[in-house]
């Protein structure tokens, strides 16, 4: 009996087929009870975030809600930034004493390779995990999209102390599932095949949190 490809592949997928019908049903029942309820002192998350985030190369600058502007500026002057893009729902008086630059507001409109002609991009951020230094970005509006955050060189993330949860199960209880999530751990980074340090291949080379302490 002559058997070609299409009749041989039917064949081993009928038995696989076979098989998982008989296969005994395996208990998918999945433990959730994490632990949701660890909490440390202010100045304390805030240490062990600043630590993790320095670690990845991150530069941390701790404010408060009455200097938000100026550290933001002096963090795009310090970049030499002239124009810099921003999500639609970012506040705006977070850039009031950025002087002599262009603000771009970002829209789905912008062609993600345009996003690459910005010196940086300001965002907010969603919550953000002190024990793995990770931030996270839900989209919402004053985030904005994935591309505005991940093309850019330049990525300047505030932070509210408020929303620094202690571990990873903490920090995902305050996410909305439906969400598209970004995780950020530091500069975007990954290492050669000799295992060299290479920076900015997946997103920005450049990160900077501003950690508003009082917010």
């Amino acid at each position: 009996m002559t058997v070609t490809p299409g009749s041989a592949r039917e064949a081993v997928l009928g038995r696989i087929r076979d098989a998982l019908t008989l296969a005994p049903k395996p208990d998918t029942t999945v433990d959730r009870s994490y632990r949701t309820s660890r909490t440390l002192p202010d100045k304390q998350r805030l240490e062990l975030l600043t630590d993790r985030l320095v670690d990845y190369k991150a530069q941390v600058h701790p404010c408060t809600a009455d200097t938000t502007a100026e550290t933001i500026a002096g963090v795009l002057a310090e970049r030499r930034v002239r124009t810099v893009g921003v999500p639609a729902g970012l506040d705006r008086s977070w850039l009031a004493a950025f002087d002599g630059g262009t603000v771009q507001v970002d829209s789905a409109d912008v062609p993600a390779p345009r996003l690459d002609a910005l010196d940086g991009v300001v965002t907010a951020s969603a919550v953000a995990c002190a024990e793995t230094g990770t931030i996270f970005l839900d989209g919402s509006p004053d985030q904005g999209r994935r591309a505005l955050s991940l093309v850019p060189d330049l990525h300047v993330c505030v932070v509210d102390l408020s929303s620094v949860e202690v571990g990873v199960p903490e920090a995902l209880a305050r996410l909305v599932p439906e969400r598209p999530t970004t995780l950020i751990s530091g500069p975007s980074a990954t290492s050669d095949i000799e295992l060299e340090r290479v920076e900015g291949v997946h997103g920005p080379r450049t990160l900077d949190v501003v950690i508003r302490t009082d917010a």
